[in-house]
């Protein structure tokens, strides 16, 4: 019988507990590793669509993040706002937030 159950022997000393000082460094390194993978990259990309924003002009021609391509007919700084000229007489009034890239002169004719 003693084929199938195993013997149950006394436990010797306890595990040794580790010290503070390896689990503050766990963090730390975790720390660093999340500004580096994750902080950083998105605090880079909102301060460029920042700039964006701040050097839209009349004339750029733009593409909003719904998709439309027009070009900017009038900015309004007060108020965050631009007018979009998408066709001959059809004008959209945009945020400028949702401007999510500035096109290269003469995009709109090759579309």
């Amino acid at each position: 019988m003693d084929l199938f159950i195993s013997k149950a022997y006394a436990a010797g000393e306890p595990a040794q507990q580790g010290g503070g000082m390896e689990m503050l460094l766990m963090l730390l390194v975790f720390g660093v590793v999340f500004y580096f993978m994750i902080y950083r990259p998105q605090a880079k990309r909102v301060k460029e669509h920042k700039n964006l924003m701040a050097a839209i002009a009349k004339g750029d021609e733009v593409l909003t993040q719904g998709g439309v391509v027009g070009k900017v007919s009038k900015v309004s700084d007060e108020k965050d706002f631009i007018k979009v000229t998408v066709a001959e007489g059809i004008e959209l009034t945009v945020q400028k937030g949702a401007v999510s890239a500035v096109l290269p002169k003469g995009t709109m004719k090759s579309l």
